[in-house]
């Protein structure tokens, strides 16, 4: 599936399904939906967001702990966020 043909609700649905399996994986802090970043410019492209303390070369990472590209057709944008911290 093109990223211009997932709708918003498709999103909120795959990431209603695999958002806390993704929590579980090291170094991620956070998923949500938003755009796709490509050198830090955001393309406009709808995605499933996967938000990490630190990006990673992949052959550094465990096998588990890789994040797809892509889950039932959504595209996934693994973005570096750093540590997250909730305030009252």
């Amino acid at each position: 599936m093109s990223e211009d043909a997932v709708t918003i609700d498709r999103i909120r649905q795959v990431k209603q399904a695999y958002e806390g399996q993704l929590l579980k994986l090291a170094n991620v802090v956070g998923v949500g939906i938003g755009l796709r970043q490509q050198g830090g410019v955001r393309t406009g492209n709808p995605v499933l967001v996967v938000m990490v303390r630190k990006k990673f070369p992949t052959e550094l990472l465990a096998q588990t702990d890789l994040i797809p590209s892509e889950i039932e057709g959504v595209p996934v944008d693994v973005q570096e966020v750093g540590d997250i911290q909730a305030y009252s």
